[in-house]
């Protein structure tokens, strides 16, 4: 819940310094500002998405957007149970799986967020949760691969806090053996990105752990010099 319309210089800037190779890159400004971005990318690489949907395409749902809406301001990803939404709004693995779901019926990709809270990481069922989330969370069907999983440690979100990079390791390979294990060899090629106090000085580290093929990006994607720090970090890994 960050952005005005002030801060559109901010993709601009993103925009003209992610580039047209390298890592694909991936900005969810807040829904009010969508059609205001894709204006303001242009036809440049820089892809847009939104940070949450409605699993209906249209109805009685006053306040809530669907995927058509968001796809026609602008978005071509969307996030779906993100922590603070799974938080915030008790959204269940049975919701996010229909957001999932309703993402790619409606042509878009969804990045379907996971991730376990500090007390089920002390309590040692990080892998218990992630197998849990994964099973209810991932639709059954992932036609040529469009899906992308976000690992969220919940407890490292805004808190600075920060996984060891055999945690992060040990999570993704869960996550790969089950994507494996649910989708065959087409396992291997859908994106777990990382996503839990990224930033400039540890973005070296992490996106050079196995089975971390990118980055979902918090705090830092606010402003465009982090952010592009991060993109020149995986640039820089090929």
């Amino acid at each position: 819940m960050n952005g005005l319309a002030a801060e559109l210089t901010e993709i601009d800037l993103i925009a003209a310094g992610s580039g047209s190779s390298g890592p694909e890159c991936l900005i969810c400004p807040p829904a009010t500002l969508l059609a205001a971005a894709r204006a303001k990318v242009g036809g440049r690489a820089l892809a847009l998405g939104a940070q949450d949907c409605h699993p209906a395409e249209k109805g009685a749902h006053t306040g809530d957007l669907s995927v058509p809406m968001l796809m026609d301001a602008g978005a071509g990803f969307v996030i779906v149970g993100h922590s603070e939404r799974r938080a915030d709004h008790g959204e269940t693995d049975a919701m996010v799986k229909a957001k999932a779901e309703a993402v790619l019926a409606g042509g878009a990709l969804p990045i379907i967020c996971i991730g376990e809270t500090l007390g089920e990481r002390e309590a040692g069922d990080t892998l218990k949760v992630i197998a849990t989330q994964m099973a209810g969370s991932v639709p059954g069907a992932d036609p040529a691969g469009r899906i992308v999983i976000a690992y969220e440690p919940v407890w490292a979100i805004g808190t600075g806090l920060t996984p060891t990079s055999a945690q992060i390791a040990e999570v993704h390979a869960a996550i790969r053996g089950h994507l494996k294990e649910q989708f065959g060899a087409g396992g291997d090629d859908i994106r777990i990105l990382y996503g839990g106090s990224l930033n400039p000085k540890n973005a070296d580290e992490i996106l050079a752990i196995a089975d971390v093929d990118g980055g979902l990006i918090g705090g830092a994607s606010l402003k465009a010099a982090s952010f592009l720090s991060i993109v020149n970090s995986a640039r820089a890994l090929g």
